[in-house]
């Protein structure tokens, strides 16, 4: 073959190679990376009272294996460190909380897209105190009057004016420095009970006493609002969401359980339709599905 027939040869296949390739279909994107959250806070975060327990987790967090959480992760495809724990305060955002559990924040770190938690609840107390001073006062009045209000009506609104709001703000902030890429959002508390005086299945306080148990957890809700709005956290309301859901109405209706619950082992807390619907809610306020 001469050089002139070989260079058309040559030339035919080069041509014929850059057709087939052209053909080709191109190399496949690379999938985005998912969206690395971290899921902190308390009770109500971790799902405390729902089963299936989460695995890997602590028995003493009593973590959810369905809370709101781990449906958002589930549901829009994302990778989800989960420590929230049952009976978290704020301080267990700095601190171990107990034997083998990390303080909540060292979950944190700069590639961390989306933090969610709940929490404020346990500070001093607030909800099982309340909880429980209001069963013990309206059992000592034959469930008369309103003596739970009567009792510590100034010292609730003092105790989240002067610890718990600051505290929350201290807790957001952290928050925002440990992620600074993150996008952060605080969920306020289901209500437990309705803004009237009634009497409420399952719940032993004093008919009333509703509209004051009501008002205490407004007044955290507010200080948690308060929070999110000065630290630049954005709010997932799921107080507004559960009117007319509170643990006084019917099971398959209510999102939280009353005390005398015979539907989870964890009661004053949101059931499993609670946290479906927080989980609504915490979607909702990310713009997701």
């Amino acid at each position: 073959m001469g050089f002139a027939t070989m260079a058309k040869a040559v030339g035919a296949l080069a041509a014929t190679a850059a057709l087939g390739a052209g053909l080709m279909p191109a190399a496949a994107e690379a999938a985005p990376t998912p969206v690395k959250y971290v899921n902190l806070g308390d009770s109500y975060s971790a799902g405390s009272g729902v089963l299936p327990l989460a695995e890997d987790v602590s028995i003493g967090c009593a973590q959810s294996a369905q809370n709101y959480a781990k449906i958002v992760a589930r549901t829009n495809d994302m990778n989800l460190t989960d420590v929230s724990c049952g009976g978290a305060a704020t301080d267990d955002f700095y601190t171990s909380q107990q034997p083998g559990v990390r303080p909540q924040l060292a979950a944190l770190d700069d590639d961390v897209d989306l933090v969610t938690f709940s929490i404020g609840g346990n500070d001093e107390n607030l909800f099982g105190g309340m909880i429980g001073d209001c069963v013990i006062a309206g059992i000592g009045a034959g469930m008369r009057g309103s003596p739970c209000a009567h009792q510590d009506m100034g010292t609730a609104s003092k105790t989240i004016r002067e610890i718990t709001y600051p505290n929350l703000v201290k807790a957001m902030k952290a928050v925002r420095a440990k992620a600074p890429n993150a996008r952060v959002v605080a969920l306020n508390y289901p209500w437990i009970a309705p803004d009237r005086d009634a009497p409420c299945n399952g719940m032993p306080i004093a008919a009333g006493d509703g509209k004051f148990t009501h008002r205490v957890q407004s007044w955290l809700n507010d200080a948690i609002a308060r929070a999110a709005k000065e630290t630049g956290v954005t709010l997932a309301d799921v107080a507004a969401a559960s009117v007319g859901h509170d643990a006084c109405k019917p099971q398959g209706v209510r999102w939280v359980e009353p005390l005398l619950s015979t539907a989870q082992f964890v009661p004053v807390h949101p059931n499993a339709l609670g946290e479906r619907e927080m989980a609504k809610v915490t979607a909702k306020a990310l713009g997701l599905k």
